[in-house]
């Protein structure tokens, strides 16, 4: 019997999918090409990214009906279902603790087993075969070939339950994000849903986002028989790459022009030069004389109200005047304070811990977090140049 083919799908979706997987590869060449160094964080997000463009053209070749014409293609994907999860929470954690994963290739295991199972039994097989698995997956009314394959049909077990595994892994690694972001916004004495701007934002978004794609996963699964449902999925992960796509490039220093911006957000600003000039002085005795940034619940009312000024004023001399944000402000301070104590060796006996507490910071993360980003550094790294 000769192989049928059918005429190719063009639809909302499947222009949707495609630019999404072009999306995604240029994203994640972006990430992996920053992934050097101490930027592991870069490395698990690229590859998350690249993973899911890679399984956004499988899902579009069955889709369109183009897999008919690269048959041997057909399931090639299918050991990067067992990746994603893997590379989200290691990508969440490393960025969180700022530490690079030693051990992470244990959670890479699976995949790399199934795809050596894969290797070895399935992507051999004919593509008589391969065309059978094809319209059972997408065209289950379509009438399947006389075929033969090689191995006995308990060795297609894993196979034949791979969304099973797939589920397990998901659900699995969301949960343990979820317990590990929790601690983190614990630590930080804030809740999980603040609105307020926090390192850790960004980290709970795309945590949000892949919590969405796991229900929808396993709606799409318990909705739709075989993988007739398979564009939903796509069509989401989609979503989160165009998302993550538009939030670099809105974080981009590129597209970023302070002076403008604070020009029009201060224009109608009631602020004169004498009470600028005044504040900028008494700024300079709080700060460096009295050192109120020590203190960890220091905040920008708190300040304001110090210098006798409204606290609307008081960001509009800081993001003027000093060209930066409160928090970066006090963050310039306390690590200063840090960088003194590491070098103290009078200092030498206190913990890196201890430190982050005594200059201000609630947690050990985001003092890590804040020291790396004004020095280059971790502290534990400035430390032991600063001995040398």
């Amino acid at each position: 019997m000769t192989p049928a083919t059918l005429p190719i799908r063009t639809d909302l979706f499947s222009i949707f999918i495609l630019l999404g997987f072009v999306q995604g590869l240029i994203l994640a060449y972006f990430f992996l090409s920053h992934s050097k160094g101490d930027k592991q964080p870069n490395l698990f997000l690229g590859g998350l990214i690249l993973g899911m463009s890679i399984l956004l053209s499988d899902v579009w070749l069955g889709y369109t009906n183009y897999m008919f014409e690269v048959l041997w293609l057909v399931d090639f994907s299918e050991p990067i279902n067992l990746i994603l999860a893997p590379l989200a929470y290691l990508y969440i954690k490393s960025g969180i603790t700022q530490k690079p994963e030693k051990g992470y290739w244990v959670h890479l295991l699976p995949a790399i087993i199934y795809f050596l199972y894969m290797c070895i039994l399935f992507y051999p097989q004919g593509n008589a075969y391969k065309y059978n698995c094809n319209i059972s997956a997408f065209h289950p009314e379509m009438e399947m070939l006389v075929s033969n394959r090689y191995g006995n049909d308990w060795m297609f077990f894993p196979k034949n339950h791979i969304t099973d595994f797939t589920g397990f892994s998901m659900v699995i690694y969301n949960l343990a994000g979820l317990y590990f972001l929790s601690n983190a916004f614990r630590k930080e004495s804030l809740s999980f849903f603040a609105r307020e701007k926090s390192p850790l934002s960004w980290y709970r978004n795309i945590y949000l986002q892949l919590t969405v794609l796991v229900i929808i996963f396993l709606f799409v699964r318990l909705s739709f028989p075989h993988d007739l449902g398979d564009h939903i999925i796509a069509a989401f992960i989609a979503f989160i790459i165009y998302a993550t796509s538009f939030t670099v490039l809105r974080r981009s220093l590129f597209f970023q022009d302070t002076n403008v911006r604070a020009a029009k957000k201060y224009e109608k600003s009631s602020l004169t030069h004498e009470i600028q000039s005044t504040t900028l002085r008494k700024l300079e005795d709080v700060m460096a004389k009295e050192k109120a940034f020590l203190d960890p619940g220091f905040s920008l009312p708190i300040l304001a109200k110090r210098l006798g000024i409204s606290t609307h004023h008081l960001s509009q001399i800081l993001n003027e005047e000093l060209g930066q944000s409160f928090f970066d402000f006090v963050a310039t301070y306390r690590i200063n304070e840090a960088q003194k104590l590491l070098r103290d060796e009078g200092s030498s006996y206190i913990k890196i811990e201890e430190i982050s507490q005594m200059v201000g910071y609630n947690s050990k993360s985001a003092f890590n977090t804040s020291f790396r980003k004004i020095t280059g550094y971790t502290p534990s790294e400035f430390k032991k140049n600063a001995v040398k």
